[in-house]
């Protein structure tokens, strides 16, 4: 593995390179206060055969954490990714996101091509307009309370929400790691994510899926009612589409199950298969 950071459109963007020189190529997209780190674990379940990219999304890990909230929209985001992948040259690959970064995957994949679209936990936004404007105004919140009374106190509140309480089934070890990463993150990066590209102001691209023609595979947790109902509604629009619900495992699929969804992502890379 190299871990490398490139300026890119003016910001440093940190990612994780596995596998250089492998046929098939796949770039994954962490989630809200992840990093690249938060496939560790993961990786190491996938075959060599594949090289990978694992990056720090603008705000997280090691990326830059601007001081404007405006540049950590999704259109700045999708402009970022797309000047990555020229620099690097890569083409035709596998694009994977977990939930925010799922978000910004589908983004992606509405304007510019990838061979496949993976989707684990996520949503194309919020198409109505009052939902809309109610979580703007709740992510505003959240984002003044992270800055107002810091990490740590934002972390606990983040880690006891209902969308994560399939994670209490997990070892304690494996909670301290997940907590540690949360807490490796940025107060201003966290903060200005939400403002820029919380849920709420974000587009809704519900009326966008049908033209995403990209063989997209979705993935939800069996106890993640939530995502798993996005997901059969997002079926019925997606014109090239599978969905799997995963059993016994909630909003974090790779993280609670992560050799199961190694063995998922590598069938569908390799076989084409979501059975």
């Amino acid at each position: 593995m190299e871990s490398i950071t490139v300026n890119i459109r003016g910001i440093d963007i940190h990612f994780n390179r596995y596998n250089i020189g492998a046929k098939e190529r796949i770039v994954f997209l962490h989630g809200f206060t992840g990093s690249a780190n938060t496939w560790d674990e993961f990786v190491s379940y996938l075959s060599n055969t594949l090289e990978l990219l694992t990056i720090d999304l603008i705000g997280h890990g090691l990326t830059s954490k601007p001081m404007d909230s405006d540049r950590y929209t999704v259109e700045e985001q999708v402009a970022d990714l797309h000047a990555l992948f020229q620099e690097l040259q890569w083409s035709d690959f596998t694009l994977v996101g977990y939930s925010m970064g799922g978000r910004l995957a589908l983004s992606y994949a509405s304007q510019y091509p990838v061979k496949r679209l993976i989707l684990e936990s996520s949503s194309p936004g919020l198409s109505d307009e009052d939902e809309r404007l109610n979580r703007k105004k709740s992510d505003e919140q959240l984002a003044d309370r992270i800055l107002n009374d810091g990490l740590p106190s934002f972390v606990s509140f983040w880690e006891a929400i209902p969308l994560f309480y399939s994670q209490r089934q997990l070892s304690m070890e494996k909670r301290q790691l997940i907590r540690q990463e949360r807490l490796a993150g940025s107060e201003i990066g966290l903060a200005n994510s939400l403002r820029g590209f919380g849920t709420g102001v974000q587009p809704s691209y519900w009326k966008r899926l049908e033209e995403v023609i990209t063989p997209t595979f979705l993935l939800t947790g069996e106890l993640d009612g939530k995502f798993s109902e996005l997901a059969k509604e997002m079926k019925k629009y997606l014109p090239n589409v599978a969905h799997k619900e995963i059993k016994d495992v909630g909003h974090a699929i790779h993280v609670e199950n992560p050799e199961l969804f190694a063995t998922i992502v590598e069938d569908i890379i390799l076989k084409e298969d979501v059975r």
